[in-house]
């Protein structure tokens, strides 16, 4: 197993300030001259001498690389079992979703490759369909990443090749040819590579404020994609706690209850470590509750918790636990929906020199998503019960997603993602440093797309690999 050395920083101020332990030393540490935006970017710039951009197009499959299926498989060792044929029918759906169920298969195959050094707050499941629309507490509609299970400190090229890869894997599995699969991906690293520059000759503030915001996704769109946009945005804006309600909830005896539908949807007496749910319950909140700010704890108490169940998410994240809490205001059109969502150890921990100082995972995840999205949830906390950790967030609250079902809005949508990648990085990272590798001309472009096709194959023999898994009864899947 590999692991990168993340050291290439011109300016420690973060760590200097959290070692100053002696009388006076804190103080210093904010008094000493920070590098100038000009020199950050020369040091991110002399790092191609050790680490050209070309080095970035090549992968291969090396002979000694880890068994997908064997990696899915340990992941899958501590879920809930009867789930795993379920996220196996899903992962078998198309080389997509195959790419978006298998973050630590990726994770694994990033680390052989050379990275600059210079570290960011990366998503560690960084792809196309982990973006979307959602709404601010000032309830304005941004666009953002919207998945943090697997944000850790880590290289920004391992974000930033997760996402081009999926471009291209996307627009093939849409029925793209080569070189507008390829310029899927051109057009996510060059709009990063363009933005990390602005971020980096912004002021502090003005990048922590920035939003990309309902005016400036509708600024970058044809006339065609704008009208799309607006709809998905539209449908974002009514897909709140109301509609959420009618959708997963039915009157039972004068109140609502969730619909079952197993093993998707599932109310339980027992969790899985075989507690009753609501003592499960009960200690559950108690570290969750001291998780929140005292103001979100006093908006907290006014619900009054009317039902709760296991629900089934995403493609990678089957299997791990995660329940629903539907919760009642002042009267039953108040309703609030809570998604208490099991968090591990991130896919990318085992590949890097630096650890991040959170013991507990929804903890990690609370704070990646708090750094790198700037409007995060207003229920975002943590807490954990029978010994696995978890992470809270509201399960509908004007949140919308774009489908990428056609290849013509893809390389615009991609534009986009390789944007919020970039304003996610700028935040959590050294805007300057990872601007001066990257470079004005498209020598990274070309680099990444070429990664990306390589990458892309490498995919397909993996989805193949889980068919065959599936044929010859290794894996069950659910399903025919």
């Amino acid at each position: 197993m590999s692991t990168v050395q993340l050291q290439s920083t011109v300016d420690p101020s973060f760590y200097r300030m959290l070692g100053a332990k002696e009388d006076g030393a804190l103080l210093d540490s904010f008094m000493l001259k920070r590098p100038s935006i000009a020199e950050r970017m020369a040091a991110g710039k002399a790092l191609r001498g050790r680490v050209p951009r070309k080095s970035h197009a090549h992968y291969h499959s090396w002979p000694n690389r880890p068994d997908p299926i064997e990696i899915l498989e340990r992941q899958n060792a501590t879920r809930v079992q009867e789930l795993v044929p379920v996220r196996y029918s899903r992962m078998l759906a198309s080389p997509f979703a195959f790419l978006r169920g298998s973050a630590a298969v990726m994770a694994s195959d990033l680390s052989t490759l050379p990275v600059s050094g210079i570290r960011a707050g990366a998503s560690g499941d960084m792809h196309v369909s982990n973006f979307g629309v959602y709404a601010t507490a000032e309830r304005n509609l941004v666009f953002s990443i919207n998945d943090f299970d697997e944000v850790y400190v880590g290289p920004w090229e391992w974000d930033l090749k997760r996402l081009a890869a999926s471009a291209t894997v996307a627009a093939k599995v849409l029925g793209a040819d080569q070189a507008e699969s390829e310029d899927a991906a051109r057009q996510c690293v060059r709009s990063y590579r363009k933005h990390i520059r602005r971020y980096a000759k912004m002021r502090l503030l003005e990048v922590w404020y920035d939003r990309i915001d309902e005016r400036a996704i509708l600024d970058h769109l044809t006339p065609k994609s704008r009208r799309i946009a607006k709809k998905i945005m539209n449908k974002a804006r009514h897909r709140g706690h109301i509609a959420t309600l009618d959708k997963l909830t039915e009157r039972v005896k004068g109140q609502h209850r969730f619909i079952e539908d197993i093993p998707l949807i599932v109310r339980e007496t027992h969790t899985t470590g075989g507690t009753p749910v609501k003592v499960a319950l009960d200690r559950f909140l108690r570290v969750y509750i001291d998780s929140l700010s005292y103001d979100r704890k006093v908006l907290l108490s006014r619900y009054q918790i009317i039902d709760a169940a296991r629900k089934v998410v995403g493609v990678g994240s089957v299997g791990t636990e995660c329940w629903i809490l539907l919760l009642q205001g002042l009267h039953e059109d108040d309703p609030l929906f809570l998604q208490i969502k099991e968090a591990n150890q991130s896919v990318l921990a085992p590949y890097v020199d630096l650890k991040l100082p959170f013991e507990q995972h929804g903890h990690r995840v609370v704070f990646g998503q708090r750094l790198t999205q700037g409007s995060p949830d207003i229920f975002l906390g943590w807490g954990e019960v029978d010994g696995k950790q978890y992470y809270v967030r509201q399960l509908a609250d004007m949140k919308g997603g774009a489908e990428v079902d056609n290849p013509e809005g893809l390389p615009e949508y991609c534009r986009l993602c390789g944007w919020a990648l970039a304003l996610a990085h700028a935040k959590s990272g050294d805007a300057a440093m990872i601007a001066g590798y990257c470079g004005k001309s498209d020598a990274l472009d070309d680099a990444f797309a070429k990664f990306a096709i390589s990458y892309a194959r490498q995919t397909e023999q993996d989805h193949e690999a889980l068919q065959h898994a599936k044929r010859t009864g290794l894996i069950n899947a659910a399903g025919k």
